[in-house]
């Protein structure tokens, strides 16, 4: 593949051959963030399994996963290998991937090892930063950046089970603002780099300037995040559109901001606009509860994220009918 971004033409080509992607943000019920889903001593296999057997039961083609630059640095070979198992895994129910590299959300400071457990009542108490604020903010730390970014994208550049890479969630939150750019701009270039056939992307999903022209001058394929209302969303599709390439929403579904699946999902498939919902089981990222949430917080009535228990059951029948019904010609 090019190192120059897609075409138009390369982009809705590449497009016209997807089912309509429709899924969700994905990690087990067993992980606290990322590292836990991954390091050697936690990575279940079993989970993930029956996890993604209950997804593909809803109808869901497309999941959206958060990979690590630590999990890279401590054991690269090994790393890899778990993501092939992964694959495997998701394979079997017929799942493709959207892997996503860096992320500006929550704690800026990984670290590998024992990961601390949940607060209780606090929504994503232990999701992580990958690389974290200190690293995307030196870029004498960035070689090691490289080394990862193409050594992943590498390894499964020709893997038909990815979709896309998602190379950067959100830049630019958890204060960065602006300073992130740089890096954004660099892991683009690495990655075109290592040659992949998948797409690459980075969500659209606030209104930093330069960062958004920036994310949609780059884009193969235009992702975006919205959990607002449904004006908003359709006032967003029809501006993103004019772009001219495929897009997808890759993060929505927040009951309480008006962001539901029977709000959403019709507009979606209608506007054959692709989508991941955030969270599938509820689990140790404590999603249900919202942002800022407090310790202790009983179960909410209205979850926030999430579609199931940890049994599999679900929260809202009427939900899980919808979903099915809407994905139910799909596949």
């Amino acid at each position: 593949m090019s190192e120059l971004r897609w075409s138009k033409e390369e982009a809705d080509k590449w497009y016209s051959k997807q089912p309509w992607l429709v899924g969700c943000n994905f990690i087990p019920s067993t992980a606290i963030n990322q590292l836990e889903m991954w390091q050697e001593e936690t990575f279940d296999e079993e989970t993930i399994g029956r996890e993604l057997g209950w997804a593909a039961a809803l109808g869901f083609n497309t999941v959206r996963v958060y990979l690590h630059d630590l999990l890279w640095q401590a054991d690269a070979d090994g790393f890899k290998d778990r993501i092939s198992c992964y694959l495997e895994v998701a394979g079997r129910s017929s799942i493709h991937t959207l892997f996503v590299i860096f992320d500006d959300c929550w704690n800026e400071n990984p670290r590998t090892g024992k990961q601390p457990d949940p607060v209780p009542g606090v929504h994503n108490s232990g999701w992580v930063q990958s690389p974290g604020s200190k690293v995307v903010t030196d870029p004498t730390t960035w070689v090691q950046l490289e080394r990862y970014v193409q050594d992943i994208i590498g390894a499964f550049a020709e893997d038909r089970r990815v979709l896309v890479w998602d190379l950067y969630n959100e830049p630019g939150n958890s204060g960065l603002e602006i300073k992130s750019l740089s890096l954004l701009e660099e892991v683009f270039k690495w990655a075109r780099a290592a040659g992949p056939t998948q797409p690459l992307t980075t969500g659209v999903w606030r209104n930093n300037k330069e960062i958004t022209d920036f994310q949609l001058r780059a884009s193969d394929v235009i992702t975006f995040h919205n959990y607002n209302d449904t004006q908003s969303l359709i006032v967003q599709i029809r501006e993103l559109k004019t772009y001219g390439r495929p897009i997808i929403c890759t993060e929505y579904m927040a009951r309480t901001r008006g962001s539901c699946f029977e709000t959403h999902l019709p507009i979606f498939k209608r506007e054959n606009v692709g989508c991941c919902n955030w969270g599938l089981v509820s689990g140790k990222t404590q999603t249900i509860y919202p942002w800022g949430s407090e310790e202790g917080a009983p179960e909410p009535s209205v979850w926030f994220h999430d579609v199931l228990r940890e049994d599999g059951s679900s929260f809202k029948n009427e939900e899980v009918e919808l979903i099915k019904n809407l994905t139910s010609v799909s596949q």
